[in-house]
């Protein structure tokens, strides 16, 4: 089982405008909340861990992982507002984001309330803002620091600097983290704000070097690269018709972590020694994945038969 840790929230975007106003479209979404329900689609045993409101936002986000099968065992509500993130979408599809978080639900979960796990869960998947705001930040580090050597720990970085604009914070937490994780996903976006001019094998290298067993960088359209300390492969992004690239990380993620369950690989040994033929397969599983959602509205990510029917074609 997996338990996806850290921030839910609406991402809402600009319908249309009316007179006197804007219609406005709200979509479940956070990147700890996508990957949760990814895994859940992909047909993965998973919960979430994380606070959210008891207002009607928040009764919304329960009841769609309620809806996909996640486990809520671990969640707890609270009286406190939901996040809101505001996209905007550029010719492209590609998306920028305006939070309006402060003293939000998914902010409040404390070291104090942070609940024993049960034997079934093998992975933990942290990141995003919820790593780096307070009191969430410092109750999931101690979750790492607790949890780390009986469990796999993923970790992906997935800056928001509108959220915390110091990347100096970042950039401590990405090294904390890269001290502790087993799997870093990282995007080649948010490596050029943590580390500008630095290339993707050469923090794969450092976080290796760190104890990192598995680096992947995803390029976007350029695709994807995944390094361990004795194989390095490279896969082409899948050519789709991109509506927006909302939740796309977020699919891969969870793409990659399935992949790797299905074929029980859910360890640090058997990470470090994944060979390039099998490196290959997952980076081509979670490419489609995301390619899939690229296709579409907001963080829709794919189901299982619908992510088999792509691979072979039928899709």
């Amino acid at each position: 089982m997996f338990v996806a840790c850290g921030e839910s929230l609406m991402d809402v975007y600009e319908e249309a405008r009316r007179p006197g106003g804007v219609l406005l479209d709200a979509r479940i979404g956070g990147s700890p909340f996508n990957v949760a329900i990814g895994l859940a689609r992909l047909g993965q045993r998973v919960g979430f861990l994380g606070t959210l409101s008891r207002g009607f936002l928040g009764v919304r986000l329960r009841d769609a992982l309620r809806d996909e099968g996640v486990d809520l065992r671990y969640a707890t509500d609270v009286d406190a507002p939901t996040t809101l993130g505001l996209v905007g979408l550029d010719a492209a599809g590609s998306a920028s984001y305006a939070f309006y978080g402060q003293g939000c639900a998914d902010r409040l979960l404390e070291a104090g309330t942070l609940p024993a796990l049960g034997d079934e869960v093998r992975a933990l998947h942290f990141g995003s803002f919820s790593m780096v705001v307070e009191p969430v930040g410092s109750a999931l580090r101690l979750l790492v620091e607790r949890e780390r050597a009986s469990r796999l720990i993923a970790f992906d970085p997935n800056l928001r600097p509108n959220v915390v604009p110091d990347l100096a914070v970042w950039r401590s937490t990405v090294s904390w983290m890269a001290e502790r994780a087993h799997l870093v996903k990282v995007s080649a976006e948010d490596l050029s704000l943590l580390h500008p001019g630095e290339d993707g094998e050469q923090a794969a290298m450092r976080w290796l070097a760190q104890g990192v067993a598995l680096v992947v960088v995803t390029c976007g359209g350029d695709g994807a690269r995944a390094f361990t300390r004795s194989a390095s492969v490279a896969v082409l992004a899948r050519p789709v018709r991109v509506v927006d690239t909302v939740g796309a990380g977020d699919s891969f993620q969870a793409a990659l972590l399935a992949w790797l369950a299905e074929h029980d690989l859910l360890s640090p040994a058997a990470l470090r020694q994944l060979a390039a033929p099998a490196l290959r397969a997952a980076l081509e599983f979670a490419a489609m994945a995301a390619a899939l959602t690229c296709t579409r509205r907001g963080a829709d990510l794919p189901r299982r038969d619908e992510l088999g029917r792509a691979l072979d074609g039928r899709g």
